[in-house]
């Protein structure tokens, strides 16, 4: 079993990290938001209520034995992503998958640490595009 972190318990968040649950995985996930946090308490390993720009909030795990995974929030928000980014890198995480919001954005993330970083809605539409015999 793996061990992952996510942050931002937005659409994308929660559905990252339901699944992971789902495929046995062990997850904390962190949302400033106390509603989002009490929604997906139940679904998931461990939750925490706090604003993931606080090195104490997004350190405060077994940092060692997690693989890291960070989705962006649910509003976006290009500073606080970036921010958390660079935090997570220089506390060790091993891998990063950042949500970005425009491919200005994902550049951005990529050059400060992002190993992977994804843009759900033009990588859904690209893919949906792809297969015009299923419509």
């Amino acid at each position: 079993m793996k061990s992952f972190l996510v942050i931002g318990m937005g659409r994308f968040g929660t559905a990252v990290a339901q699944e992971l649950t789902e495929l046995g995985q062990e997850v904390l996930a962190i949302d400033e938001n106390v509603e989002s946090v009490q929604r997906i308490a139940d679904d998931v390993t461990q939750v925490m209520q706090g604003d993931a720009q606080d090195e104490a909030v997004a350190g405060g795990h077994r940092r060692a034995q997690l693989r890291l995974l960070y989705c962006c929030g649910r509003y976006g928000i290009w500073r606080a992503s970036i921010l958390i980014t660079v935090m997570l890198k220089e506390l060790g995480a091993q891998y990063i998958i950042a949500k970005a919001r425009s491919t200005v954005h994902a550049k951005v993330l990529e050059r400060v640490g992002a190993d992977r970083v994804v843009l759900p809605e033009s990588e859904m539409g690209c893919k949906l595009a792809q297969r015009p015999g299923t419509y």
